[in-house]
């Protein structure tokens, strides 16, 4: 039964993790299409493509570490509750709970900012390579 519960709570995991660099691209590609004048003014000053590239991904970093904040946050609460279910094979009652330990912390942390990288480095990207001319122009 504990097998079957991690197995359930990885595969509702990955896809509401799916769903969160989805919301995560989205999120960013609103940021460069709102900063298009801006983006073309630093590239006017001189800034290089990596210079964006790499503003953009810290900014898509630091969203990402705000939302793993907040959730272990509402995580800390479900130390609160045990949860117990019935084993119909057996008769026999499971009881479970959940523990923020430091290692659920950290890979909640790194999880967030793989989250964070995959879901920033494609609007990075685009921001990245936006024609100075055109850009400048979209004010």
């Amino acid at each position: 039964m504990a097998t079957f519960i991690r197995v359930l709570g990885s595969v509702i995991t990955i896809i509401f993790s799916l769903g969160a660099m989805i919301g995560a691209m989205i999120t960013m590609y609103a940021a460069v299409a709102n900063r298009t004048t801006e983006i073309g003014t630093l590239r006017a000053l001189g800034f290089h493509t990596k210079n964006i590239l790499s503003a953009f991904l810290v900014e898509s970093l630091v969203i990402s570490l705000i939302g793993s904040g907040i959730g272990l946050l509402a995580a800390s609460f479900l130390q609160l509750f045990v949860i117990s279910t019935l084993n119909f094979g057996t008769f026999t009652e499971l009881a479970f709970g959940f523990t923020l330990s430091p290692e659920v912390i950290v890979n909640t942390i790194l999880f967030a900012l793989i989250m964070g990288i995959v879901g920033g480095y494609l609007p990075a990207v685009r921001a990245s390579r936006l024609n100075i001319v055109n850009a400048l122009r979209a004010s």
